[in-house]
């Protein structure tokens, strides 16, 4: 049996760079999902539900393939922070973070459209943020722009000025692919990264 295509569904340059450092021939289709949070719905739960159903979306159009579906939600004090969108609510959202712990759940699955298979999990990071002054954020958000990263922090970047520690097991799944974990799942699948 051959090794089916690898996609990444994700609009994120960020993963796309991230699943690169792995060096398999992969594919990328960015799915349309709502990634709405349901009422009640705890944000580590969100996170996972949206990575699954971004998977299964693509799957829809690759039904032979091994599809990556990811999410990640920002968690300060059990409430979310999604992507803050508009620059208003990313100071909102690094105003509040600024001196405090946040804990980013990075949901991944891989999806065997072919067997209908599903392997997922979350992997959680915990944050550090330093106490920044509110000039800091201006600057900070004048140069970086991060209005689609979930807490308004893209440590790839300018952000990790932001952050005094982080904690976890990968150090990708900060930045929403789990390296480490994704190796595993693909070696479940008979892909092997080496």
């Amino acid at each position: 049996m051959t090794t089916p295509k690898l996609i990444l569904a994700s609009s994120s340059i960020y993963r796309k760079e991230l699943l690169e450092h792995l060096q398999l021939p992969f594919d990328v289709i960015s799915p349309d999902v709502d990634e709405t949070p349901i009422v009640d719905e705890a944000p580590e739960r969100t996170a996972l539900r949206l990575a699954q159903e971004k998977a299964r979306k693509v799957g829809i159009s690759e039904p032979d393939a091994l599809i990556i579906g990811c999410d990640q939600v920002a968690i300060l004090d059990g409430v979310q922070l999604g992507k803050p969108l508009t620059h208003d609510n990313a100071v909102r959202q690094l105003r509040l973070m600024r001196g405090r712990e946040v804990t980013f759940h990075s949901a991944l699955c891989l999806f065997n459209a072919r067997t209908g298979h599903m392997q997922a999990d979350v992997v959680p990071t915990v944050v550090t943020f330093r106490q920044i002054s509110d000039d800091q954020i201006e600057r900070y958000l004048q140069k970086e722009q991060p209005y689609h990263c979930a807490g308004s922090a893209k440590s790839e970047g300018l952000g990790i000025a932001l952050i005094s520690a982080i904690h976890g097991d990968d150090p990708n799944a900060l930045i929403g692919l789990p390296l480490i974990r994704l190796i595993t799942m693909l070696q479940h699948e008979s892909v092997n990264v080496i």
